[in-house]
C-alpha cells in the first residue's frame, strides 16, 4: 500500500491523539482517524531554523534546537488532533486556550520534575543530619534518582487512563512504522506488525539520558558557582534551580548526540547494552497497537516523506 522510496532521510515521530505525527527533515505529516472511521491527513512543509543558520547544524547546539521545535511541533499536531476528535461534537480548542493549556502543563513540568526533586534531596540531606547543597555531588545523584522515580510514577498513574493507553498504542505503531522504513521495506501493515514497539532514538530513551546527564553535569558545574546570601538560603537554592532549567538546553544538547550515535551504532555490543535501560522505560510509554493504528502511523510517514521528496530533500 505504501512505499518508502528516500531510504536515507531521518525520520521521528509522536503519538498524537487518534493519530500519529511524523517529522522528516523538509516535512511535517499529521494522521488522525477521525471519529466516522476516515483516516484524514495534513501535510506541511517544515523549515527548520537550521536551515537558515547554519550553526545551528553544529554538534551539541543542534540538540538545543531540535528539542525546541519538537515542543512546538508537538503542539503543533496535538491540536490539530484534539480538534479532529472533536469534530463530531462541533467544537475545537482555539489556539489560545491550547497555548495556556500547554504553558500551564509546562510549568507543572517544572515544578514536578524540577523544583519538587531539588527541595527533596535537600530535606533528604537534613533527614539524616547531613547538611547537603548543590555543590555537593551526592545531592545531585538524589536529586536524579527522584527525578527517575516521579517520572516512572507519572508515566504509570496516567497509563492507568484509557485515553492514555490509546496514545500509547499510537506510540508503539509510530515505532513499528519507523522500524520498518529504517529496515527498508515496503510500507505495509503487514511489514510494520513484525517489528518492535520499543526504538533506540525514541524521546522517552531521551529523557532518561537527559535525566543521567544531569547528575554529573550538575555535579560538575555547581561546585564553581558562587553561591548567593549562603549555600542553604532560599535566594540561593531558587538561583540554582533557575539555572538547572537553564542548563537544560546543553544537557539536551548533549543527550542528542549520545542518542544519535547510539542510533547509528546498534551493532556494537556495547552500545546494545547502554541503550537498554531507554527501551525498558518504553514498556511504560508503548503498547502493542492494532491494524487500524499503524495504518493510521503509516500513512503519516508516507506523507511526511512524499512532501519531503517535493520539497527537494534527500540525507536526513
Amino acid at each position: 500500500m505504501f512505499k518508502a522510496d528516500e531510504k536515507d532521510v531521518r525520520v521521528g515521530g509522536q503519538a498524537v491523539i487518534e493519530g500519529v505525527m511524523m517529522r522528516a527533515p523538509k516535512s511535517m505529516a499529521i494522521a488522525v482517524r477521525r471519529p466516522n472511521g476516515e483516516i484524514f491527513v495534513k501535510e506541511d512543509r517544515w523549515r527548520s531554523l537550521s536551515e537558515r543558520w547554519s550553526f545551528l547544524r553544529w554538534p551539541f547546539i543542534r540538540g538545543s534546537l531540535v528539542l525546541v521545535e519538537a515542543l512546538i511541533n508537538g503542539m503543533q499536531a496535538l491540536t490539530f488532533s484534539a480538534n479532529q476528535a472533536l469534530e463530531e461534537e462541533e467544537e475545537t480548542l482555539g489556539r489560545w486556550a491550547l497555548f495556556f493549556t500547554i504553558l500551564l502543563a509546562l510549568g507543572a513540568g517544572i515544578v514536578l520534575f524540577v523544583v519538587l526533586p531539588h527541595v527533596i534531596s535537600g530535606l533528604v540531606g537534613r533527614l539524616f543530619g547531613v547538611r547537603l547543597g548543590v555543590e555537593h555531588f551526592l545531592f545531585h545523584v538524589i536529586d536524579g534518582v527522584i527525578k527517575i522515580l516521579i517520572f516512572v510514577a507519572y508515566v504509570w498513574l496516567i497509563s492507568l487512563s484509557k485515553e492514555i493507553r490509546r496514545i500509547f498504542e499510537y506510540h508503539g505503531a509510530e515505532h513499528k512504522s519507523v522500524y520498518a522504513y529504517e529496515a527498508g521495506e515496503a510500507l505495509t501493515v503487514e511489514n510494520a506488525r513484525r517489528f518492535s514497539t520499543l526504538h533506540p532514538r525514541c524521546g522517552t530513551a531521551f529523557i532518561l539520558v537527559v535525566l543521567l546527564i544531569s547528575i554529573f553535569f550538575f555535579a560538575t558545574v555547581f561546585p564553581f558557582i558562587p553561591t548567593i546570601g549562603g549555600s542553604s538560603g532560599v535566594v540561593n537554592q531558587i538561583f540554582a534551580i533557575v539555572l538547572k532549567i537553564l542548563f537544560m538546553f546543553p544537557i539536551a544538547g548533549m543527550a542528542y548526540e549520545m542518542i544519535r550515535y547510539s542510533g547509528r551504532n546498534m551493532e556494537r555490543g556495547v552500545i546494545r547494552w547502554a541503550v537498554l535501560p531507554g527501551l525498558w522505560m518504553q514498556k511504560l510509554t508503548t503498547r502493542e497497537p492494532s491494524d487500524e493504528q499503524l495504518e493510521v502511523a503509516l500513512a503519516a510517514l508516507d506523507s511526511a516523506l512524499q512532501t519531503h521528496g517535493r520539497a527537494g530533500g534527500n540525507m536526513g
